[in-house]
């Protein structure tokens, strides 16, 4: 029986190029392609593959806020992540969600074509590179918050207005927006008093 796969990459070129490595597998089938977390969280539920093969960075929706919604619904759902960054905190938070894998969008087709199959058997893969990066990150802060969200929650916590934290921070306002609201979500804070008190509880400056 051959292994569906879902593929997932905002790159026109980046996807052609990893389905191009599998789809001469005779082990995998790919039944759909997506280029946001949106599309993601749509065709695992349309499809329900055995592998979905996501990006990170991504519009409209990044990858891990897919994989999260997806996995709040679908418990059982295999999410490999195909980033072309070993970014430490990006694997801590992939394998702190449920993700079965992550590996890097460079690597060998023989070790792309060994990560899904693992997967696939119930196993977990994380390549030699990748597992060093994890070990290297440092402690997520408490409330699960990202480094981004600690910058604008410590900037929150000295009175700045959206729009200076935008500025400081060289980011759109929608976007500080979208992190203030991550913010309360995560933490549980309201008004901006009671997220200056978070940010003194972290210890955030």
């Amino acid at each position: 029986m051959k292994i569906k796969l879902v593929i997932v990459d905002d790159h026109d070129i980046l996807r052609e190029g990893i389905r191009a490595r599998l789809q001469d597998h005779d082990r995998f089938e790919i039944i759909a392609e997506g280029r946001n977390g949106a599309e993601a969280v749509d065709l695992y539920e349309q499809h329900k593959p055995d592998i979905l093969l996501t990006d990170i960075s991504m519009p409209v929706m990044n990858g891990l806020d897919a994989a999260t919604k997806i996995l709040s619904t679908n418990d059982t759902a295999k999410i490999i992540f195909l980033s072309v960054y070993d970014d430490p905190e990006y694997v801590t938070k992939a394998v702190a969600l449920g993700a079965k894998g992550f590996v890097l969008k460079d690597v060998s087709k023989p070790e792309m074509v060994n990560a899904i199959c693992r997967v696939a058997q119930g196993g977990r893969y994380f390549g030699p590179g990748v597992s060093a990066k994890a070990s290297e990150a440092p402690p997520i802060q408490d409330f699960g918050l990202t480094k981004r969200e600690r910058d604008v929650l410590a900037r929150i916590a000295k009175g700045m207005t959206n729009k200076e934290i935008a500025n400081h921070l060289n980011l759109s306002v929608r976007t500080i927006e979208s992190h203030r609201s991550s913010i309360r979500d995560k933490t549980g804070g309201g008004n901006a008093i009671a997220l200056a008190k978070i940010a003194n509880d972290l210890n955030l400056e």
